[in-house]
């Protein structure tokens, strides 16, 4: 079944720039109505301006995801303006490097979690919450579609990204249970596994102290309109997970299976970079 997106609101956080300002002016130009959430106001008056000049309708609210009632407030807002909303895009999110996992302070552990996991549990609670209280007989349309914005380093312990490793697979792990859960009541989830990508990501990294990493080669670099674009497909037919490199998915699930291997190959890249800092 293909969905037709004209007319169907989407909610996306993390909207002022990168993945989500992508994904933002992809499903405009498919015809959605924009909610766009993100803590810098500014940069989202500019794409709601972008995705006006494209024809449909886009408002913003500017909180910090990790407030949960301020999200709540998000999504009653979107209800309100649109009437309902058909998916809602978790995209809020941020690292912080550690050269030590061990020694990374819970202040820096608890941030990662409390953004990146609780945050996107902040959105889609209260919009699954609305969508089950619409009526919907099996057989007919979906109700809405849920998305994750999680990462392939979800499927990865990455020195150095424990936490923002272990954020990734938080979101990957509930994105599947809720998937099965509520695929009868016709809401679907899906978990986007995006690689790196050419966003403020890392320099919002070495804002926050972390120099040792840096970022990955070029040709592991993707824009971030190619996450955006299989975002879109994505919604147009809905399906578990979204990869924007079938390499690196295959790569990742053989870790599983040579552990040992694995662990000898990340030790020597991470002893390289520890030797070369970017």
């Amino acid at each position: 079944m293909t969905i037709d997106l004209r007319g169907r609101p989407i909610v996306i956080t993390g909207a002022s720039s990168g993945i989500g300002a992508a994904t933002a002016l992809a499903c405009a130009r498919a015809g959605m109505p924009l909610m766009l959430a993100a803590r810098r106001a500014d940069r989202l008056h500019a794409i709601a301006d972008r995705a006006r000049r494209l024809g449909v309708d886009a408002d913003l609210f500017a909180l910090d995801v990790a407030d949960e009632p301020r999200c709540r407030e998000l999504i009653d807002r979107a209800w309100r303006r649109f009437g309902r909303v058909h998916a809602v895009f978790a995209n809020a999110g941020f690292a912080e490097e550690a050269p030590l996992t061990h020694a990374m302070p819970d202040r820096a552990v608890r941030e990662t979690f409390e953004t990146n996991f609780f945050g996107s549990l902040n959105v889609l609670r209260p919009a699954i919450e609305r969508q089950l209280a619409e009526s919907w007989s099996p057989g007919s349309p979906i109700r809405g579609h849920m998305l994750m914005c999680s990462s392939c380093l979800a499927r990865l312990g990455a020195p150095a990204y424990a936490a923002y490793s272990a954020s990734k697979a938080m979101q990957d792990h509930f994105a599947r249970a809720m998937r099965v859960e509520l695929w009868d009541r016709g809401i679907r989830v899906s978990g986007v596994h995006p690689i790196g990508t050419r966003t403020e990501f890392f320099d919002k990294v070495a804002d926050r102290g972390g120099r040792l990493v840096g970022r990955p080669p070029g040709r592991f670099m993707q824009p971030p309109e190619r996450v955006a674009s299989a975002v879109l497909r994505c919604l147009r037919r809905p399906r578990g997970e979204v990869w924007t490199s079938h390499p690196v998915r295959i790569v990742l699930a053989l870790t599983g299976l040579v552990p040992g291997l694995t662990d000898r190959a990340l030790v020597r890249a991470y002893r390289r970079r520890a030797q070369h800092p970017p």
